[in-house]
């Protein structure tokens, strides 16, 4: 694939107005088996995931499901879904198809990628990666957080961002800066913030368009990150800082996290409710 110049881009593209959330979900987990449909404080966690992405006031949200399942648990709580194949590889897939099938006539002109585990994302951080998309030189948006906790910079879970502040707006601003690797190792080396990476992306439509029709990269099998695959490729990904990393649920224990969290939210919901009447 013929892959344009940056100046090329910058010149062809304007900033995304009409941005669509694609939620890829499905039921297969190792560490949580039928993690999408996990009970959270009476909702199930896809149907929280859901919630906070329309509170981020940007436009249509979709779930994109593997199984009719989940499907049902969202058009229940009122949300659209759309059913993928079960088979993809990744999340990037999932969304694409459901994409292909959502918006033939290609009104939306960004794509939003978050996933279904983050039931307690604050609205601002979809956002904060769609404004990177501002700047027409810039292919894809996401964002990292610093590290604070030591044992995060030599977990191999914990995919660290090594990022460039220099010559770009957010960087200008000290708000963010151009990705240059991603790896689950420690780095860069020497003194220095280390940033967590947070898997949540903005993508232009053909940004996303050309993601998909790439082959997987060398780097991206070796690191077993598949935002290596565009790095690779030429593809430019800016970052933006943001305070704190939103909770994953992987595992029973993330899920006990998430039910403390959002629980004791519906019950201050309900108690302000009960103060209003």
């Amino acid at each position: 694939m013929e892959i344009s110049s940056t100046a090329e881009k910058a010149g062809a593209r304007g900033r995304p107005v009409n941005p669509i959330i694609l939620i890829p979900a499905r039921l297969q987990s190792v560490r949580l088996p039928n993690k999408p449909l996990a009970d959270i404080a009476g909702v199930p966690m896809i149907v929280h995931v859901m919630y906070r992405a329309q509170e981020s006031d940007l436009g249509r949200v979709v779930v994109a499901c593997a199984e009719h399942e989940i499907a049902e648990a969202v058009t229940t709580a009122g949300g659209e879904a759309v059913l993928t194949r079960a088979d993809h590889a990744s999340g990037s897939d999932r969304i694409f198809e459901a994409l292909m099938h959502l918006d033939a006539d290609r009104k939306h002109d960004a794509v939003i990628n978050l996933q279904g585990d983050l039931p307690t994302l604050a609205p601002e951080l979809p956002r904060a990666a769609l404004d990177l998309l501002a700047d027409a030189a810039v292919d894809i948006g996401t964002l990292a957080a610093e590290i604070n906790d030591a044992a995060e910079c030599d977990d191999p879970n914990v995919v660290k961002a090594v990022i460039s502040t220099s010559g770009t707006p957010a960087g200008a601003a000290a708000g963010g800066g151009r990705a240059l690797y991603f790896t689950r190792s420690r780095a860069p080396s020497g003194d220095g913030v280390l940033w967590h990476h947070i898997g949540l992306y903005a993508f232009r439509r053909d940004a996303l368009e050309q993601f998909i029709a790439l082959p997987p990269s060398p780097l991206e099998e070796r690191e077993r990150l598949e935002q290596l695959r565009a790095l690779e490729a030429g593809m430019r990904i800016d970052v933006a800082f943001v305070d704190t990393v939103p909770l994953g649920v992987d595992t029973p224990r993330d899920l006990a996290r998430a039910r403390a969290l959002l629980g004791a939210r519906a019950g201050s919901l309900a108690q302000a409710d009960r103060i209003r009447r």
